[in-house]
């Protein structure tokens, strides 16, 4: 029995471990991001700044050294995420899972992250197939070949400018916002910090920097399909 329980709790380590790791990254992408909105109220409406972000990232010797790292946190999050989730469900019993009878302090992030989860990995499988894999496998028009990364204000801003692209990423965002403001509290709460002084302040913490990124990544697609529309 002891042995199922460190099973369960390395598990639940690692997923913690990898959500953070994940967090990281969400900062950094996000500032990279924030170029989409900086380049045209500064001028720059062919996304110079945009552009020279994404070159640093797509370049960078210790960036490529981290994309499968990168890869690596996002596969091990979701695979322990699901696991753990589906051995939640048979440890409570499928009736209690399903009434959603839960205590009514627990926030209505916590009772839903696995919702959440899957609505951020459709979300994930959209993004990685409209951006990353035009960048790096199979090429766009309105990319520059001979350099890369050049040009992708010109792909980023016009995917923006299609509706339901716009929607889903406002969405997404919102989604992520409401994800991280319980796993990021929560991730340190798996790692140690569970006392009644820090825990209050990470939770409050937590919220503020998961809204932070959601509302980030909203309103730049916002923004970009509003404000900067194709001329």
């Amino acid at each position: 029995m002891a042995n199922i329980f460190s099973y369960s709790i390395g598990r639940k380590l690692l997923m913690s471990l990898s959500g953070l790791f994940l967090v990281m990254f969400l900062l950094v992408h996000l500032l990279v991001n924030s170029f989409l909105i900086l380049d045209p109220l500064f001028g720059t409406t062919e996304g110079v700044m945009y552009n020279a972000g994404v070159h640093f990232m797509t370049t960078n010797p210790l960036i490529k050294i981290m994309e499968p790292v990168l890869a690596g946190g996002f596969i091990v999050h979701i695979v322990y995420s699901i696991i753990l989730t589906i051995q939640n469900m048979r440890a409570r019993g499928s009736k209690t899972y399903a009434s959603g009878n839960k205590t009514p302090d627990v926030e209505w992030s916590s009772k839903n992250m696995f919702v959440l989860g899957i609505a951020l990995l459709s979300f994930l499988v959209i993004h990685i197939a409209q951006f990353w894999v035009k960048m790096k496998i199979t090429g766009d028009p309105r990319l520059d070949d001979t350099v890369e990364g050049h040009n992708a204000y010109v792909l980023v801003h016009e995917t923006f400018q299609i509706t339901w692209v716009m929607i889903c990423y406002v969405v997404g965002g919102i989604a992520l916002a409401f994800h991280l403001s319980h796993g990021f509290w929560s991730a340190f709460h798996t790692v140690g910090l569970s006392n009644s002084v820090w825990i209050p302040r990470l939770q409050k913490v937590s919220v503020v920097i998961a809204w932070i990124i959601g509302l980030g990544f909203s309103t730049i697609a916002l923004v970009q399909y509003l404000v900067f529309p194709l001329s």
